[in-house]
């Protein structure tokens, strides 16, 4: 049971996050909390220490802070705040955490021109059929949870809970 909860929540709600950012442009506050909830019910089944678990809960503060002061300066929305937030969390105050942080950074670089360059030619896309959620194209931010659902599923497989899971299963 833990296994499978650790394999399978943090990818899952990441792609799920990732989808209605893209199709909505916006994260329902429910994966978060579904993040946060599941990593407090996980801890204590995955033999973490009470200093490691303190780190996690660090770490999660941590990225609130940033992310919190990005959204009030206007330039992260807050579920993208809270996705990360809630992610930041499973990782842990540790190397993991930050290559999650900068494989985002990347990543949302990335994903940042290529929506740009999208918007730019969208009579072009459209007339050539191709079709994209009108959302996307009409608004004026971008769906980062792409990128932070991608740099999760890229970093998360080196993240504490992980290999602990993996050298339950061996």
């Amino acid at each position: 049971m833990f296994e499978a909860v650790v394999f399978l929540a943090v990818p899952m709600s990441l792609v799920l996050a990732a989808l209605t950012d893209f199709l909505e442009m916006k994260i329902p506050n429910r994966i978060p909390a579904v993040l946060i909830a599941g990593f407090f019910v996980i801890a204590p089944l995955s033999g973490l220490s009470f200093i490691e678990f303190g780190w996690h809960v660090a770490a999660g503060a941590a990225v609130f802070s940033v992310c919190f002061a990005l959204f009030a300066l206007g330039v992260m929305g807050g579920g993208d705040a809270k996705l990360l937030t809630a992610a930041a969390v499973w990782f842990g105050f540790n190397q993991s955490l930050f290559e999650f942080l900068a494989f985002t950074a990347l990543l949302g670089g990335a994903l940042t021109i290529a929506v740009i360059l999208l918007r730019a030619n969208w009579d072009r896309l459209a007339y050539a059929g191709i079709p994209l959620p009108q959302t996307l194209m009409m608004a004026k931010k971008v769906p980062y949870a792409i990128a932070i659902g991608a740099a999760g599923l890229l970093t998360y497989p080196q993240s504490p809970l992980v290999l602990e899971a993996i050298s339950r299963i061996q």
